[in-house]
């Protein structure tokens, strides 16, 4: 079958690999949309692991149920990537997002699990989930990237009333601006670098106001627009400047999110954390449940994630779509894969 590798440094190739089979009952799909992460762009930058098939946000169809009784041939469905034990403290507690296990064999982020860049992809059964009728093949595919601001909204604890700032305004940022405004927030700011994604997240709703993150007068713009400094900022870039900015526009008492993530360390001011008494999380993926409550959401159209979506390639086009993702001006915010096309 057709799929997509990395194939070097910021290059991707087309090539044919062997079609998945039911091992150990996995449930074989046919996949109709998958999504370009911001994690395969981190892959695609550093050309490593060399040979592997990205892809875990998705959607598609059943073509063999495996172990699964409750599914049959046709189905629509996604699926959360992940690999949990079911064992250990994290998982007995609902948290599989950080279970040691759960990344060791994550479908498209690891070399024995080729993801849904590709015509066909096969899950663990008991992380295949039914889609609705009311949900697309292009909104199954945001479910993945949509639970992953759920869950790090659901950590901020927003309240009514709220003043947000979301730094950041890929999908995961604007994700947790609609979110946020879900939650009660009376005030949502995004920062940008990239003017152009900044002012889509305004004109797209989910974002009150645009903060221009290159502004020298950023930090002092952001505590005035949020009078004296804001409830929870959810930082979606992971570089040290845009921490420090989180560091420096939340009130004292108030809560970080780190959405972002970096591979190397960063420099943050961390007497300001302890000066102010910050409230600083970690986010990592989501849990099952709010995996599936995004599933919910989006059926029951109490959000739109559609809006998100900038494109749809071919599997021929993935390599100008991780291109244009990574330009630094462009508007594309999801760019979607259909093998078919």
């Amino acid at each position: 079958m057709k799929c997509v590798a990395i194939n070097g440094v910021k290059s991707l190739e087309v090539k044919e690999i062997a079609e998945p089979v039911s091992s150990e009952g996995r449930v074989v799909i046919e996949v109709k949309k998958a999504g370009i992460c911001g994690s395969d762009i981190h892959n695609w930058d550093a050309g490593a692991p060399e040979g592997l098939v990205m892809g875990h946000e998705f959607a598609g169809v059943v073509l063999d149920p495996g172990s699964r009784t409750d599914l049959k041939v046709g189905d629509r469905v996604t699926a959360l990537p992940i690999s949990p034990c079911g064992e250990c403290e994290a998982c007995k507690s609902e948290n599989h997002q950080y279970c040691a296990q759960t990344w060791a064999h994550a479908l498209g982020l690891t070399l024995d699990n080729p993801g849904s860049m590709a015509e066909k992809t096969s899950f663990r059964p008991d992380m295949v989930r039914k889609l609705p009728d009311s949900v697309s093949d292009e909104e199954g595919a945001m479910v993945e990237p949509t639970a992953v601001s759920l869950h790090a909204v659901n950590l901020a604890n927003i309240k009514e009333g709220a003043k947000v700032l979301v730094i950041g305004g890929g999908v995961i940022g604007l994700g947790c601006a609609m979110l946020a405004k879900k939650a009660g927030a009376s005030l949502v700011c995004v920062s940008e670098t990239n003017e152009n994604r900044g002012k889509r997240a305004v004109e797209l709703g989910v974002a009150d106001k645009y903060l221009d993150a290159k502004d020298p007068e950023f930090v002092v713009k952001a505590m005035t627009e949020s009078m004296g400094g804001f409830d929870a900022v959810l930082e979606c870039v992971g570089i040290a400047p845009a921490v420090n900015s989180a560091i420096f526009t939340v009130k004292n008492g108030g809560s970080i999110v780190l959405v972002g993530v970096s591979q190397k360390p960063e420099e943050i001011f961390s007497v300001m954390v302890v000066m102010k008494e910050l409230k600083v999380f970690g986010a990592i993926a989501y849990t099952i449940k709010e995996f599936e409550d995004t599933i919910r959401m989006i059926a029951e159209k109490e959000i739109d994630v559609m809006k998100f979506v900038t494109d749809t390639v071919s599997l021929e086009d993935t390599q100008k779509a991780f291109e244009r993702l990574t330009s630094g001006s462009g508007t594309d915010i999801k760019i979607l894969i259909d093998p078919a096309k």
